[in-house]
């Protein structure tokens, strides 16, 4: 039974292992220290105010963008799809829109392109992309539970690909 016991141990650890220490997708640029991520304030979809201590104890993949940019709108479906995927209690996608137009643009934009697992959160003022030192959009940040930067990705990405899925659940289980 002991035997049995360190086998099933064994295997266990064998299968967790390689989510934990997959290595970062392309283009993510992972921290070799968290870093401090600066307090940003948005709102909702309902309007109401919100902060990423909103979030505290996920794993929050951060997405700033717009709908007028073109690769942002071009990503948006794979966040969608990733949120579906592995959003909960561990996970939440959380995508920024800077639209100075205000929430109706990004509704009328969500619709349009059948995004329905994201939450509507908009910062019409563009502050949280100055205060996050975004160079360009779109631009995600990865922050652990403790609400530290461990990774960043300029430009777009495919958020819903199997080695960006991988690499996301492994922040999940290490926290």
């Amino acid at each position: 039974m002991k035997m049995l016991a360190l086998a099933l141990l064994g295997a266990l650890l064998a299968v967790a292992q390689p989510a934990a220490a997959t290595e970062a997708p392309q283009n993510l640029a992972v921290l070799d220290t968290p870093a401090t991520v600066p307090e940003i304030s948005f709102m909702d979809g309902a309007g109401q105010p919100k902060t990423l201590a909103d979030y505290s104890g996920k794993v929050v993949l951060l997405n700033i963008w717009a709908t007028w940019c073109a690769p942002c709108r071009k990503e948006m479906p794979t966040l969608d799809r990733l949120q579906a995927k592995l959003g909960g209690p561990d996970f939440e996608v959380v995508a920024l829109s800077m639209d100075r137009k205000g929430p109706d643009v990004v509704k009328k934009f969500y619709a349009e392109i059948g995004v329905t697992n994201l939450a509507l959160n908009i910062d019409t003022s563009a502050k949280a992309m100055f205060a996050l030192d975004a160079v360009g959009l779109p631009m995600t940040l990865v922050i652990d539970r403790k609400g530290k930067e461990i990774g960043r990705l300029i430009g777009p990405a495919e958020w819903d690909a199997h080695d960006m899925i991988n690499f996301i659940r492994g922040r999940i289980a290490a926290n």
